[in-house]
């Protein structure tokens, strides 16, 4: 049946495929496509073109018009610089950035300019302004170190540099960049808008200057590390001469610094400076410019700093001089101004010498124990300050001017002189005993001695060496306190002074730089004698003197004679008494320690014939020292640094 059935089905027709017949193209069709969308893209480009063409031309020109004369270009610092001279008239140090004068390309040696051109821009005198195989160049090599196309390598020419160092003409918004190196380095940022600015600024530049104007602007403006803006200020501050005469080594040292100031500053690493000018004066050689002798000679003997560049000595007498000297000549003067001072480096080094032998050989590495010295002339000049242990710093806290600290038994002086005023003399005697004071609220006090140890009868001389506490409250109580609070400040002391009898165990607050001149009046007869550091301000280039403030006497405030005895009396603590290891071979010295309460401040202040220095030592929190007093350590320090600034010397007596 099956069989049957199938023979009688009716057979399926066959379905027939299609096929996809393929489109033909009429001949032609795609070089009338290309053509089409050439003529599109062309189109598009050519307008596209004529528009930024007309941007870029209309920006040239406003740019081109807004340019001053390339002389009013040179110098585009917004604060000026102050340059300190010693008592000698040598420079010893600088601050704010400097500007050496103005310098074109004639006025500097010849190697200076052709390492600039070598190291930042060799087609410098072939192109205009720009440099399309130097911006695609340092695209790539962005981009291949993983950095953004326009961060990192610039492959600016030397004008469109000088387009930022001229801020694309921006001018400078005191409230908006409060210092003007955060104003500078806004100009410096790569961003996309700032490279394509700079273009229209680098043609304007080019169409405005010559070649030489612009390098000119270059050569002022660059700015070179330690504060230098410009190559003339950069080869006083490095090598001490003028551009002009720099060697090939020299200007190799100072093109190199282009790069990155801060990093390759000589004065911070040497021998990576010199590292980058081999570089430089390898690029000289290969393009020319030297021969391949003087290239083996400038590497084989590279550029020296002068002395003078490396000296970290007086940071703090620089910080302490800035903050007597008026405001409008130093932190907001517009003006380089030349500041002479009595500023001695040997003395201040010989300062430092003292410092760091006692601290490598008495003190625990890793202490933070702190001091402070001053030294003076007897006619108050001070000659050399250190601030604190990290003295070849700047800008930190001055413990010589400005830490008020309790000046303990270096205050008797100025108690024994009120005595001898009235009368007293050094060889009158007091008993030295315990002894209680009723002070005004009702309530006794009682002074005790050092060690509770008292000696009975002696002289005031003896009480002085011994720094015998209960003869000074004595001598006090009799003379009375205003009279001693008197001749204090006669003798130059500006701070507050305690109003009870323990005014007489120094628990009133000084400075060092104030305790040390109203010593230096003991030493000069009596005569309020007021510390200073300039002799003269000046500005750059200029004899006129704007502001002196020389070495004067004051007021007198005790007569010749007490000062005389007084001398003596101090001569004794370092004979015989407390002060005995601040003695000096071969020059007569007087001086007194002081301790404080807890022993949390240490003083030694003494004097020569010559010069007076006072060292301060204890912690900044107040907490006590253990096992120093004045007589120790402070009194090791300035013996050590009185026989250094002393050395070769002839000795001359001091009674």
């Amino acid at each position: 049946m099956n069989s049957s059935q199938s023979k009688g089905s009716p057979k399926t027709p066959e379905r027939k495929v299609r096929r996809k017949t393929k489109k033909t193209r009429p001949p032609g069709y795609w070089s009338r496509t290309r053509k089409l969308v050439f003529r599109a893209v062309w189109a598009f480009g050519w307008r596209m073109g004529t528009i930024l063409f007309i941007i870029l031309a209309i920006s040239t020109i406003y740019f081109y018009s807004s340019l001053p004369t390339a002389d009013n270009l040179v110098d585009g610092r917004t604060k000026g610089s102050i340059t300190f001279f010693d008592r000698n008239g040598k420079i010893f140090s600088w601050w704010g950035e400097q500007f050496g004068g103005q310098l074109t390309v004639d006025t500097v040696s010849p190697h200076l300019i052709n390492a600039i051109i070598a190291v930042e821009d060799k087609r410098f005198y072939r192109h205009l302004g720009i440099s399309p195989r130097g911006i695609i160049g340092a695209i790539i090599i962005n981009m291949r170190e993983g950095r953004s196309p326009f961060v990192g390598h610039g492959g600016s020419t030397i004008t469109q540099q000088v387009g930022k160092l001229l801020c694309f003409n921006k001018p400078y918004d005191s409230e908006k960049w409060p210092e003007p190196r955060d104003y500078e380095k806004s100009c410096r940022t790569n961003t996309l808008w700032r490279k394509v600015k700079e273009i229209p600024f680098a043609v304007a530049l080019e169409l405005k200057y010559t070649k030489d104007e612009i390098l000119m602007v270059y050569l002022n403006r660059a700015y070179l590390g330690a504060g230098a803006t410009g190559f003339e200020a950069a080869s006083q501050r490095y090598f001490g001469k003028r551009a002009r005469t720099l060697t090939l080594g020299e200007a190799a040292l100072l093109a190199g610094l282009l790069k990155a100031p801060s990093r390759y500053a000589p004065t911070r690493n040497l021998t990576i400076s010199q590292r980058r000018a081999n570089l430089v004066v390898s690029l000289m050689e290969d393009q020319g410019y030297i021969s391949p002798n003087a290239a083996r000679d400038a590497i084989n003997n590279p550029a020296q700093l002068f002395p003078e560049s490396t000296n970290k000595s007086g940071g703090h007498y620089v910080d302490w001089i800035l903050q007597t000297a008026p405001g409008f000549l130093t932190y907001d003067t517009r003006e380089d101004v030349e500041i002479q001072t009595t500023f001695d480096l040997s003395i201040q080094k010989a300062l430092e010498d003292a410092v760091r032998e006692v601290f490598s050989t008495k003190i625990y590495k890793g202490s933070n124990v702190e001091l402070a010295v001053v030294t003076m002339s007897r006619d108050g000049a001070v000659l050399g300050m250190v601030g604190g242990k990290n003295f070849e710093a700047s800008g930190l806290f001055n413990r010589a001017s400005s830490a008020y600290r309790q000046t303990g038994s270096l205050f008797k002086p100025i108690v024994f002189a009120a005595g001898l005023e009235v009368g007293l003399n050094y060889r009158d005697t007091y008993i030295d005993e315990p002894i209680t004071v009723r002070l005004r609220d009702g309530k006794t006090w009682t002074p005790k001695n050092y060690e509770s140890k008292y000696f009975g009868t002696v002289t005031l001389t003896e009480a002085m060496a011994k720094s015998l506490n209960s003869v000074a409250v004595q001598i006090l109580l009799a003379v009375g306190r205003d009279r001693v609070a008197s001749i204090a400040r006669k003798l130059g002391l500006k701070s507050q002074l305690v109003s009870g009898p323990s005014l007489a165990l120094g628990t009133s607050e000084a400075t060092l730089l104030e305790m040390t001149g109203l010593y230096t009046g003991i030493l000069s007869g009596g005569w309020e004698v007021i510390p200073y550091g300039i002799e003269e301000i000046r500005l750059k280039g200029e004899d006129t003197v704007l502001f002196r403030m020389q070495g004067k006497s004051g007021q007198r405030a005790i007569s010749g004679s007490s000062a005389r005895q007084l001398v003596y009396m101090l001569n004794q603590v370092i004979e015989h008494g407390t002060g005995q290891r601040a003695k000096m071979e071969n020059w007569q010295s007087a001086g007194k320690t002081g301790t404080t309460q807890s022993a949390k401040d240490a003083w030694f202040i003494g004097f020569t014939s010559n010069y007076v220095t006072g060292v301060w030592m204890g912690y900044d929190n107040n907490r006590p020292l253990k096992n120093v007093t004045g007589g120790g350590l402070p009194a090791e320090i300035w013996r050590l640094a009185m026989e250094k600034i002393h050395s070769g010397m002839k000795s001359i007596p001091l009674l």
